[in-house]
């Protein structure tokens, strides 16, 4: 059996946590393959080591002495040498860094340095191999991401080497310029490499035993996800949900490779388990309720809308024209809502309604703003009756005015629209009439 094991910046703040990822490690023979994040935060108050290389780099580029910033970077990464009483040195990198900052190699490089120096820590500590990702991850001349060549070049490598340490978060173009995926882009690299290894199961080690029913933040103490489905985690993802970056998804989807989402400084939590699909009944009728705010709502009225051909093309039209993406498009027999962004719409908001009326002259148009938008996702809701039902009882019993409802054809989520100010309480009135009541 093969695993992928990937450690978010947390599991690898300092010395501690790398003893726990260590036994973590050896705890199973079938974690060959390690992917490490660069040193996260130590305590509330503290820096990461990305945010320090961009500090660091930024300084370079303009010129001013950066050997103090440097410095202090280096000494996070001995006081975590020094607790794992290593005999090794990164000096050498430290100089070809200092080097290459001032020759402004690119703030892509500078952020990958974190995740590049705990790899070559992780590599010693373990005594396994060490492959540089800019070696084996390709992105094209225009820093697009190649997953053809990458898989070709990752296969190729690792099939030489029974467990090696692969940094996270970077690769490289064809002549060796450095190129970042977006922040939490280790994830991503993880799932690359269990495609290229066809690992058996991509184990993700942060700080949470997997995904919540609920935001923490919101909702005190939720019960966590046991088993959840792509289709379901796309969905949860899509509405602001994060533990996992979105774009990790789709390697390891295509190879029908699971995903499990584990808790370094809890490693006997089962965490959550990610897969294509499955025949587990779900412990409740919905798997998660995840939300956003920040939307606008933009409601185009016209007597016999629905008899003249081609009139809601040419309202969308308008959106793509300038360059406002759609959320949702609710939609009555006189009345068309378009729900956007409200941060990217008020830029050109009086140039689309200019539009509106020169192209469809609607009888009215009327905007509301802040606005939250509420996915209730879920597998079990296609066998329940009365879900729709139960959003709108909870709801209503919280006194909250639904503003908008969307349920997609696959029947996996219901979407609500609410007041900004409603948000937080609706989303604690869902969850106690799906999770705490079960009624």
């Amino acid at each position: 059996m093969k695993k992928v094991v990937k450690f978010g910046g947390s599991s690898l703040a300092n010395a501690e946590q790398f003893k726990k990822v260590g036994a973590i490690i050896s705890e199973d023979e079938a974690r060959r393959y390690v992917v490490p994040s660069a040193p996260g935060k130590r305590f509330a108050d503290d820096t990461k080591v990305t945010d320090m290389l961009y500090a660091c780099y930024d300084a370079a580029v303009k010129g001013e002495d950066f050997s103090g910033l440097l410095g202090n970077i280096q000494e996070r990464y001995q006081e975590i040498i020094n607790g794992l009483g290593l005999e090794f040195s990164l000096a050498d990198d430290f100089a070809l860094i200092a080097e290459n900052f001032h020759s402004k190699a690119g703030q892509d490089y500078a952020a990958s340095r974190g995740e590049y120096l705990n790899g070559k820590i992780m590599a010693a500590y373990l005594d396994t191999a060490f492959v540089d990702a800019a070696d084996v991850i390709r992105f094209n001349e225009d820093g697009t991401f190649n997953d053809e060549v990458t898989n070709e070049l990752l296969g190729a490598r690792l099939s030489e080497l029974h467990s090696a340490v692969i940094p996270g978060f970077y690769g490289a173009k064809e002549d060796g310029t450095i190129v970042t995926f977006s922040r939490g882009g280790s994830d991503i690299t993880g799932s690359l490499v269990a495609l290229a290894v066809k690992a058996d199961l991509y184990e993700n080690w942060t700080d949470v035993s997997g995904f919540l029913i609920a935001d923490p933040r919101i909702v005190k103490n939720p019960k966590s996800i046991e088993t959840i489905t792509y289709k379901e985690l796309r969905e949860l993802s899509y509405m602001g949900a994060s533990v996992l970056h979105e774009d990790a998804i789709f390697p390891v989807r295509k190879a029908g490779i699971p995903i499990n989402i584990r808790n370094t400084n809890a490693p006997e939590d089962k965490g959550t388990l990610i897969v294509e699909s499955t025949c587990r009944q779900p412990r409740y009728t919905i798997t998660g309720i995840a939300g956003t705010d920040g939307f606008a709502a933009i409601t185009v009225e016209k007597a016999m809308m629905n008899s003249e051909v081609g009139f809601c093309r040419k309202v969308l039209q308008i959106f793509e024209d300038n360059g406002v993406s759609i959320e949702h498009m609710p939609s009555g027999i006189d009345t068309m809502s378009i729900f956007v962004n409200k941060e990217s719409f008020e830029e050109k908001e009086q140039k689309i309604l200019a539009d509106i009326n020169k192209s469809v002259h609607p009888d009215h148009i009327e905007l509301e703003s802040d606005l939250a938008l509420i996915a209730v996702v879920g597998r079990g809701m296609k066998s329940t009756r009365g879900t729709a039902g139960r959003i709108f009882s909870a709801l209503a019993h919280a006194h909250i005015n639904v503003k908008m409802i969307d349920q997609g054809s696959s029947e996996l989520n219901i979407i609500v629209g609410v007041k900004h100010e409603d948000f937080k309480t609706a989303i604690r009135a869902l969850y106690e009439i799906f999770v705490l009541t079960q009624i």
